[in-house]
């Protein structure tokens, strides 16, 4: 993981994608998608452009408001068509050679690919490319698919697609742009999201919703898993070329990745972690004063479990919004302040109280532990923390940035080793089956899960070819994720 000291001990969604076809502001209004879309990675961003004769490549690193929104940058990027995508980088993954869209001359003609979630067997048809004569310029294992889509056999640029992506394993919801053409589409399980819209007649696809509601576009519907939609100047074609399979959405979308106003599959996000909040609250014992949620995440779950539990629900500790991953190259001094930087204690809540406190996740469980010890310095009498999700035991291979298994607090504690970890008065985490009927599913079918959810289970829904068990989330290092 890219860490810095102020933000190693989450999860971190690895990219968002954005493209639109028939517009004259193609690449502004992209930049405008994925500045909505900055949640799923602040690492860099790129964005290609087609203008009816040649297509125009950006690639840079840090926020999108820092780079994009220069009119000398979105001058070189004129044209009708334009596709965008927004990074975290993984172990590896870093530097400018791996930031998306890719873009590629072939003899088909020029392709661009922008890509969210990863594939599993990447680095396996990687090396079979390798020994054939192809020549990677990134680590990313993007670029598989521009290899893929160069070397295969089929006719039309479309079914050549469709070859190359067939080849793959894992996630992948991906936009694409071809002379005349953009294409989006999703893997079989649907792990990762993609949505359509459209603005005045112009055709848009998304990582979420929230990127259509910022230009003010509207929401046509979900691509749906293993669906291929391709928008030319004459419309939008629909296919699934791909063997059906029962989709295994990813739901830590829903516990954390996803923006709030996001809709998604057909659920709003918000309302959800609300309801988490709720069946953690049904779930709970124990009692206290207050409900506190770890900002900014744990907001909406902590006021469904304060409305459920009948609790004042407080700001009982406030986050510093203007702390950014590269504030400082901080002194020992002051990497030891670590979460103070970015949270702290409102005392005249907490003072005197049993604390409630609700957070969405426990990664390493370093952080819980500093904003419980800050919280008991700030008066709390007791303190009992929930997570609104269940214990991440296992590491993600689909496009999550996850530290390997051994480092996960809840693949190596029981649960009461991991409150005296943590130091609190208790520690409860919401049940598998209580997320599942948040997420407005019957209780999870163990034979037949209806999402991927094998962070928390260690149930992967694919092959993991590239990996020597699911131990081993180093291996991805070699190929740094697609981000």
């Amino acid at each position: 993981m890219d860490e810095t000291p102020f933000d190693d001990d989450s999860l971190h969604e690895e990219c968002g994608v954005f493209g639109i076809f028939g517009r004259a502001d193609a690449a502004a209004l992209v930049t405008l998608g994925l500045h909505s879309l900055q949640h799923r990675g602040q690492e860099a961003a790129g964005i290609v452009s087609f203008d009816g004769k040649q297509f125009h490549v950006e690639r840079h690193a840090g926020l999108i408001g820092d780079t994009f929104t220069k009119q000398s940058v979105l001058e070189r990027l004129p044209g009708e068509a334009a596709i965008g995508h927004t990074r975290y980088a993984t172990t590896g993954g870093g530097g400018l050679r791996n930031v998306q869209p890719f873009f590629a001359e072939l003899s088909a003609g020029g392709f661009a690919v922008a890509h969210n979630g990863n594939l599993t067997n990447a680095l396996t048809v990687q090396r079979e490319l390798q020994r054939r004569g192809s020549i990677f310029s990134s680590t990313s294992d993007t670029e598989t698919i521009l290899h893929l889509v160069a070397t295969s056999g089929a006719r039309h640029f479309n079914d050549k697609l469709i070859d190359a992506l067939s080849r793959l394993e894992g996630a992948f919801s991906l936009v694409g742009m071809a002379p005349g053409r953009m294409i989006g589409v999703r893997d079989p399980l649907g792990i990762r999201p993609l949505v359509l819209g459209e603005l005045e007649g112009s055709l848009i696809l998304a990582s979420e919703t929230c990127a259509l509601d910022i230009i003010g576009a509207d929401f046509v519907r979900d691509i749906q898993p293993g669906e291929m939609v391709t928008i030319t100047d004459s419309g939008i074609e629909s296919a699934f070329p791909f063997q059906a399979r029962r989709s295994r959405f990813c739901i830590f979308e829903y516990v954390y990745f996803a923006r709030p106003d996001s809709n998604v599959e057909g659920r709003n996000v918000y309302e959800i972690r609300k309801r988490i909040g709720a069946e953690l609250a049904r779930e709970s014992k124990e009692m206290g004063d207050i409900v506190v949620p770890v900002p900014d995440s744990g907001v909406p779950a902590a006021i469904g479990y304060a409305q459920e539990a009948k609790l004042p629900f407080e700001l009982g500790i406030i986050r510093n919004h203007y702390v950014g991953r590269t504030f400082i190259q901080p002194t020992d001094s002051i990497r030891h302040m670590g979460v103070k930087l970015k949270h702290n204690a409102n005392r005249s809540m907490i003072e005197g109280k049993r604390v409630i406190l609700v957070d969405d996740s426990i990664v390493r469980g370093t952080t819980s532990q500093k904003i419980v010890q800050m919280v008991r310095e700030a008066g709390a009498v007791e303190v009992h923390m929930r997570i609104a999700s269940p214990p991440t035991r296992a590491s993600c291979f689909y496009g999550v940035d996850t530290p390997e298994k051994s480092k996960l607090l809840a693949s190596r504690m029981t649960i009461e080793e991991m409150r005296d970890y943590i130091q609190v008065d208790s520690l409860g985490f919401v049940s598998i089956d209580g997320l599942y009927r948040a997420s407005f599913e019957p209780e999870r079918n163990p034979h037949a899960p209806q999402f991927c959810d094998a962070c928390f289970t260690g149930d992967y829904p694919t092959a993991l070819t590239d990996f020597d068990g699911a131990d081993n989330v180093r291996q991805l290092s070699m190929l740094g994720g697609n981000g």
